[in-house]
């Protein structure tokens, strides 16, 4: 391969983003892959008085105070009992560390700017404000989830003052 076949390929591969794909019933959404921190098994959380229900509580990840967000409450799904899938993806949400409990992870996909197509206006359980867009890759359908913009500047502040 010649230097300007690597350079082209260099630059196609820039595009390319990487997902971690988790499930909120029936639907499969995606998360980029460099706002995850780690992912845990759902452990019980210290519950915080007068709390948005979204907000389950707090737990202590290594002397860092966590804020723990059930997404399918946020995203008013029907409830899903814990189990032994449910897992909190720890996220970094505007120089904050976040958990966000979902009902598993499945995989890591990388999908190129022609995989992504703008989200919908409509028919989505969720505001589109929370959408970067949909990523179809063969038979599946992503939802794709800008994190930085899923708790609104209002929601955060409440994360900060239940963090403290």
């Amino acid at each position: 391969m010649n230097q300007t076949t690597e350079a082209a390929i260099t630059a196609a591969e820039a595009h390319n983003r990487e997902f971690l794909v988790f499930s909120l019933g029936e639907e499969e959404y995606a998360v980029d892959i460099l706002k995850v921190q780690e992912i845990r098994g759902y452990e019980n959380v210290t519950r915080i008085a007068n709390a948005p229900d979204f907000i389950k509580g707090v737990t202590n990840l290594r002397g860092v105070i966590v804020p723990i967000v059930d997404l399918r409450i946020k995203f008013h799904l029907d409830k899903v009992e814990y189990g032994g899938q449910t897992v909190v993806i720890v996220v970094n949400v505007e120089d904050r560390v976040v958990g966000i409990v979902v009902d598993g992870v499945s995989d890591v996909m990388t999908l190129s700017p022609d995989q992504i197509k703008p989200a919908p206006e409509f028919g989505v359980t969720l505001s589109s404000d929370f959408l970067s867009g949909l990523g179809s890759l063969e038979d599946r359908m992503l939802v794709i989830v800008d994190i930085d913009k899923l708790l609104t500047s209002d929601e955060m502040e409440l994360v900060e003052r239940v963090a403290e």
